[in-house]
């Protein structure tokens, strides 16, 4: 795996944007990049298991098992993969889950003067590289557009 860095300014504070970022529904507006029925199940409190899940094109549940590590509110929270999910089945070991297994997905919210810069530092599978590269730049700037 490779660590990325995507990095964008927003023109609002980091509460305001932390909260659009983790809500329910904003959540799924700037992730509906990544997959137009992309949503979670959990918790974002540091200890909490989260599953981020879409439906695939035959309308099956699939995605990722994670558990927060860390959460400092408006300034960092840290997400720990370590699984997958297919259908209602949390798979949790073997080679489908080795690609992604102890992956983590960091977001920092660094706010000065107004404006608020979003790190988000991840780490990609090399068959996602690409993928990932072209999709985090627009998930972000879709997070802008949901602050601004």
């Amino acid at each position: 795996m490779k660590k990325r860095t995507y990095t964008i300014d927003i023109q609002a504070p980091a509460t305001e944007v932390s909260a659009k970022m983790l809500g329910e529904d904003t959540f799924k507006q700037w992730t509906s990049v990544f997959n137009p029925t992309s949503y979670f199940q959990g918790g974002w409190n540091k200890g909490d298991k989260i599953c981020f899940i879409g439906l695939s094109e035959s309308g099956k549940r699939e995605g990722m098992v994670a558990r927060i590590e860390e959460h400092i509110p408006n300034t960092f929270v840290s997400i720990h993969h370590y699984g997958l999910l297919d259908g209602d089945q949390e798979i949790l070991e073997g080679p489908q889950v080795d690609d992604w297994a102890n992956a983590h997905e960091n977001y920092t919210f660094k706010e000065k003067d107004g404006i608020t810069t979003v790190i988000v530092d991840v780490d990609v599978n090399d068959a996602y590289l690409d993928y990932f590269n072209d999709t985090w730049p627009k998930a972000l700037k879709r997070l802008k557009e949901i602050c601004e």
